[in-house]
């Protein structure tokens, strides 16, 4: 399953989104949790290796799907118990401080 990925820098801040491409132009919703997968994750399309590069430079990161989490995971940007399930649909986020 391919992963998108979208880089925003903004001053010194680099953030990274990235999602499962399978999940883009849906929004998923679980009792006070609403997240929608639009165009804010909707760049190139890359491999767990290229998306592990880009987090090396990034301050924040958000991630939404299983194979963008397992990505950013196996990196060490996001450990188990940062995952917030949302609807069946792991979403996780990291700030570098």
């Amino acid at each position: 399953m391919p992963i998108r990925m979208k880089v925003y820098r903004q001053g010194k801040e680099t953030l990274v989104a990235a999602a499962d491409e399978d999940l883009l132009g849906k929004t998923f919703r679980e009792g006070k949790f609403k997240i929608e997968v639009g165009a804010f994750y909707d760049g190139d399309v890359v491999t767990p290796e290229m998306l592990a590069a880009h987090l090396k430079l990034a301050t924040i990161g958000n991630f939404v799907g299983r194979e963008t989490i397992e990505a950013a995971k196996a990196a060490g940007f996001v450990a188990d118990g940062g995952i917030l399930w949302i609807d069946g649909v792991p979403h996780a986020q990291f700030v570098m401080m």
